[in-house]
């Protein structure tokens, strides 16, 4: 009975988060925060369905999801963009970081990263500092991987003659090679 006291007056301080933890395990716990944020990612995300059409510019400032058709031009320059496994993309693609599950012909643009996914297709020139590929999945275009910080960096290698004709050959195929496949 003296533990109970002790259980009941640190509750008595913090009521309601003392009993929780000796009656439910920190899983619980954990999964309350879990279900709220993927609420708040929900609210935050726009969907376009397989049903619908979009033919001209599209520009927003939330993260969308699409299962439709686009053709033209899409900015989400800050946010994410996901192409779903039923979407069809005809567009110039500028976003933050572009998931591709389904289909995009035309060129794509992202400050962050670009991810075609097992399924996903891309036909066109991807522009991003990070590109994954994964297995199975199709792209037909060029990768440039330039990042806006390596524009320093570069110059300083070149100014040294012998490093630079060692480096020089190195660099296209860790770009296209080594860096497409991380």
């Amino acid at each position: 009975m003296w533990k109970r006291d002790e259980a009941v007056r640190p509750t008595s301080g913090q009521p309601a988060a003392a009993p929780q933890p000796p009656q439910a395990p920190t899983a619980p716990a954990a999964q309350a925060p879990r279900q709220e944020a993927s609420h708040s990612i929900e609210r935050d995300n726009v969907n376009i369905g397989k049903s619908v059409v979009i033919k001209g510019e599209l520009n927003g400032s939330e993260d969308l999801t699409i299962e439709g058709q686009v053709e033209g031009t899409i900015q989400l320059r800050d946010h994410v963009l996901t192409i779903g496994p039923n979407g069809k993309i005809k567009a110039q693609v500028f976003a933050k970081s572009v998931i591709v599950l389904g289909e995009v012909t035309g060129n794509v643009s992202a400050t962050e990263k670009v991810d075609i996914r097992e399924k996903g297709s891309v036909d066109g020139d991807i522009i991003s500092p990070r590109v994954a590929i994964a297995e199975g999945a199709h792209f037909r275009g060029s990768v440039d991987m330039q990042r806006k910080a390596a524009a320093a960096p570069a110059p300083a290698p070149a100014a040294k003659p012998a490093p630079a004709q060692a480096a020089a050959p190195a660099q296209p195929a860790a770009g296209s090679t080594q860096r497409v496949g991380a």
